[in-house]
């Protein structure tokens, strides 16, 4: 049986076609309505109607809600930290070491695998749509949508900058000055794809940074982020001479820890069913714990939410 969410049209809100509303008031993607129109899910007054249907004040359009038929991976048993949910999204925290979603060979073990075996298990069938990427060994806040509806809202939040991501990194030496931005182009390294090099004809990528503390021949930095390239943390920081302690691909491992010691601190959104905002915050991994007390003498307690 389909299920229908209704509105009702507003006197501003008269004179607008269905697509128009749904596009510009309700924020529909084009291809969602595609999908409505296949399926006959648009509805006035309980009757179907067609995109260019001119609105009246007082009208009830009913939008039909498209449910998923599969997970579109495989569900798998596995850990799943919930820092934040409501009725149309997710927040994460995603474990060092793992995938977002299946890549390449590894299909299994990602953080979706284990998100669609968590909804199984409350029989719910929908697929785990990630919202932005975290690389496999960083840490801390990413977010999934629980529709496609949901997704189209969150990315278009991040594509304005009302959705912000703050991020931690301990990085070589200490940062001068203690706040800037970096403006490099990323491009694809032209011998090995996986890696990114700083290039003029890459795309363009800045990155905002403020100290946090020094720390002896080290500086723990605030980062946030205007673009997001693949590695962008990780290569403009090493562009600048203070690669990330642990990088290995783009500075130099560490015996203290074994990856880069970059931690997704927090997430700040608004909340799609009020535009309340809201800001969620991941606790730090032991080994990012461990490495910052090496580097801290006076072993000083350190959080995602201090200022």
């Amino acid at each position: 049986m389909k299920k229908f969410t209704s509105y009702k049209i507003a006197p501003e809100h008269a004179g607008l076609t269905v697509e128009t509303y749904l596009k510009q008031i309700l924020k529909y993607s084009g291809r969602h309505l595609q999908k409505l129109t296949r399926k006959k899910g648009i509805r006035i007054h309980g009757r179907p109607s067609f995109l260019q249907k001119i609105l009246r004040p007082g009208d009830i359009i009913q939008v039909c809600l498209l449910q998923d038929t599969s997970y579109g991976v495989q569900p798998e048993k596995g850990p799943v930290t919930i820092l934040y949910e409501d009725t149309n999204m997710y927040v994460l925290n995603k474990p060092p070491y793992q995938l977002v979603h299946p890549t390449g060979y590894t299909t299994s073990g990602t953080l979706a695998n284990y998100l669609a075996h968590y909804l199984q298990a409350q029989q719910i069938t929908a697929v785990p749509r990630a919202v932005h990427r975290l690389d496999r060994n960083t840490s801390g806040c990413i977010l999934f949508a629980k529709n496609s509806q949901s997704q189209f809202l969150l990315e278009e939040q991040l594509k304005t900058k009302q959705l912000t991501r703050r991020y931690w990194a301990l990085v070589q030496g200490n940062a001068a000055p203690a706040c800037g931005t970096i403006n490099a182009a990323v491009a694809i390294h032209p011998s090995r794809p996986n890696r990114r090099i700083i290039s003029v004809q890459g795309d363009p990528a800045v990155t905002h940074y403020r100290t946090l503390r020094r720390l002896g021949d080290a500086t723990l930095l605030e980062l946030t982020l205007d673009t997001g390239r693949t590695h962008q943390i990780r290569l403009h920081l090493a562009h600048i001479g203070h690669p990330i302690i642990g990088d290995a691909m783009y500075g130099v491992a560490s015996p203290y820890i074994a990856r880069q010691a970059l931690h997704a601190a927090s997430v700040t959104f608004r909340r799609i069913s009020d535009k309340k905002p809201i800001t969620v915050h991941a606790p730090l991994p032991q080994d990012l714990r461990t490495v910052l007390e090496y580097y801290s003498p006076s072993h000083q307690r350190l959080h995602p939410a201090e200022e």
